[in-house]
């Protein structure tokens, strides 16, 4: 049990690496961070950042010659040190995981009704007939209409939508206290995202789960996250309450990100902001800034020296930007 006020989930120092011919590609880098009891933290950053590493890394699921180290501390246990079947335990039943392909994630030979009651099956001691139920219970609870019937459906008879549906109410099955949801509304339309997005908002109401949304869209996080932490090229950005990111970003990154954001109610008649350029290689990092090569706000000291961390104004928001305490108000910068 965690002590009152203590943190869910504490990560100090991850890192991971996978071994190729052409050397070791670091796609984790020295990230730090935490989730309170019952808060949604937004893990945002383009493809190849690193957001779905460290959350595989947490659930253990990547290949063996991945190269790990740092702590991951959840309810007391350090989540990195555990073996194999220990990790079991744990999977699906105090951590459970949302990925981003359902159609890949559930097996097309069974139905989704089987798939869910196995996973009750899994971590608890009852019959077939109370897994069933609870099931039945689970799809309804994510708004899947008729449930009693769409359990016997295979995935193939679900809509995308839908199919996301099942793998929430899969992973909500034994009550977990971190459910960590991996791009969750990709590939999905904008009516169904939002769709999926009040499921999950619903769900934890229910449950009182905490949470871990990773995603690439910071729009999709304003009105569902308590923190964000923005990666960039295996790095930890930028990292703070959702005013700081929105309304107070420190870094040239998570302003670009910012600006990409198409805004319906705006006046606003030029095209989005694209960030220039493409992200750096993680096989063979070059010394300074990773995002200096793309920064419009780049010195010469950026091309020499990778900037730390910087606390801003003594809070939780924290930026990794030489001119971090320098940049100019993002109203300034934004329209």
């Amino acid at each position: 049990m965690n002590a009152p006020g203590a943190a869910l989930l504490e990560v100090d120092g991850l890192n991971v690496g996978f071994k190729t011919s052409d050397g070791l590609v670091r796609a984790v880098t020295d990230v730090s961070f935490r989730i309170d009891p019952g808060e949604v933290l937004a893990v945002v950053g383009e493809s190849g950042s690193g957001k779905s590493v460290t959350a595989l890394a947490l659930m253990k699921l990547h290949p063996r010659s991945a190269v790990i180290s740092g702590t991951a501390m959840f309810d007391g246990v350090d989540l990195l040190a555990l073996g194999d079947a220990d990790m079991r335990a744990v999977r699906g039943n105090s951590i459970a995981m949302v990925f981003q392909d359902p159609m890949t994630a559930l097996n097309p030979v069974f139905t989704v009704g089987f798939q869910i009651s196995e996973a009750v099956l899994a971590h608890n001691d009852v019959t077939k007939k109370a897994a069933w139920a609870r099931t039945v219970e689970l799809l309804d609870l994510v708004g899947v209409p008729e449930p009693r019937q769409r359990a016997s459906q295979y995935p193939h008879e679900f809509s995308g939508g839908m199919r996301q549906r099942a793998m929430i109410a899969m992973a909500i099955s034994n009550d977990p206290k971190l459910l960590i949801a991996d791009e969750p509304t990709t590939a999905l339309d904008v009516t169904v995202q939002a769709q999926v997005m009040e499921v999950l908002r619903e769900v934890r109401k229910e449950t009182g789960a905490a949470m871990m949304l990773i995603t690439h869209d910071l729009g999709l996080v304003a009105g569902a996250a308590d923190r964000v932490q923005v990666m960039y090229a295996s790095r930890l950005f930028e990292a703070g309450a959702i005013d700081d990111i929105f309304y107070d970003s420190r870094n040239p990154y998570t302003r670009a990100l910012l600006g990409s954001i198409p805004q319906v109610d705006s006046e606003r008649t030029e095209r989005l902001l694209a960030i220039p350029g493409n992200p750096p290689s993680l096989l063979n990092p070059s010394p300074g800034c990773p995002f200096m090569p793309r920064c419009s706000e780049r010195v010469e000291r950026c091309t020499e020296e990778l900037p730390t961390l910087l606390e801003i104004r003594g809070r939780e928001h924290r930026s990794r930007c030489h001119l971090a305490q320098e940049l100019a108000p993002i109203s300034e910068v934004l329209p």
